[in-house]
């Protein structure tokens, strides 16, 4: 096959990938007129139209779905096997995408992730901020970041964080003319900070238990973020009470600028996890990346 072949599917994968030929062709970076050029050529040659053009989206015809198909995971194998050859350097190399929330990456990921870099020079990592349950074979990340109870039963999986608990917080401005709730009940008379869950668009509900009996309050309040550390900035200026990751608060909580409450009703759940599909167990580089973040006791 002629190279101009070779190098026309690849093109046409990750405009078919991204469904954008803006996000494809700054992934080559080059200009997206050349990308719609090549994609219009390829389909000249196959006679057949591979993708739909609107003036919102990019998406696959029949025959375009299954070109995709059928090539996509070759051209996966290859970077596959282009990565492996890095075990014959003398060190690892190679990029390495994560898509994680923004608690995770700033407490579990980057504390490690920037002890190990200096190691090797050759390691390039991407961390994506994705709050959402964000489908990681489909966007083609090498790994994502999720709880226990979250991780999807045909991914391998490895704990880099421990045991993981929210506590409720508030301000001593807001609490000043009003009583501590002493019970999960109480919140629905509280300004509360919400936080909007990204995977479902909806607001989370607070979690607690009581005698092994799960609580489930949905609270109100003037603001909603859908970013952790927001939500942590709000209730610091007294916008009302906020359920955070506990290692987030213990520093405001310890100064005496946050009030926990509450405690014994938060639940502890299964730590985080690195989880990913079983054929990235093949980079050196991937394995050096999550030696370095395993939890270890």
């Amino acid at each position: 096959m002629p190279r101009e072949n070779v190098n026309d599917l690849m093109t046409f994968v990750a405009v078919a990938r991204e469904c954008s030929f803006t996000k494809a062709a700054a992934k080559f970076g080059v200009s997206q007129s050349a990308l719609s050029h090549t994609v219009r050529q390829l389909e000249t040659r196959l006679g057949v139209r591979l993708l739909t053009r609107t003036t919102r989206a990019v998406t696959p015809t029949e025959a375009g779905e299954r070109l995709l198909e059928g090539i996509g995971p070759l051209f996966d194998e290859i970077e596959i096997q282009i990565d492996a050859l890095s075990a014959l350097r003398d060190k690892p190399a190679g990029t390495i995408r994560i898509s994680a929330a923004d608690y995770a990456i700033k407490y579990l990921l980057w504390p490690k992730l920037s002890k190990l870099l200096p190691e090797y020079p050759d390691i390039k990592v991407e961390l994506i901020l994705d709050n959402g349950l964000t489908d990681i074979v489909k966007e083609r990340y090498d790994a994502g970041v999720r709880m226990g109870e979250h991780l999807a039963k045909d991914m391998i999986s490895a704990r880099i964080g421990p045991d993981f608990c929210l506590a409720v917080v508030g301000s001593p401005g807001y609490l000043q003319d009003r009583p501590e709730p002493k019970h999960p009940k109480d919140l629905v008379s509280h300004v509360c900070i919400n936080f909007r869950l990204p995977s479902s668009g909806g607001l989370y509900a607070w979690e607690f238990e009581e005698d092994g009996r799960e609580i489930r309050i949905r609270v109100d309040g003037q603001v909603s973020f859908n970013n952790t550390f927001d939500v942590l900035e709000a209730a610091l200026m007294g916008f009302g009470l906020a359920y955070i990751p506990e290692e987030i608060i213990l520093p405001y909580v310890n100064d005496g600028r946050l009030v926990r409450m509450l405690q014994t009703f938060s639940p502890h759940w299964d730590g985080y996890h690195l989880y990913y599909p079983s054929r990235r167990q093949s980079s050196p580089a991937f394995i050096a990346v999550l030696d370095a973040l395993r939890h270890r006791d």
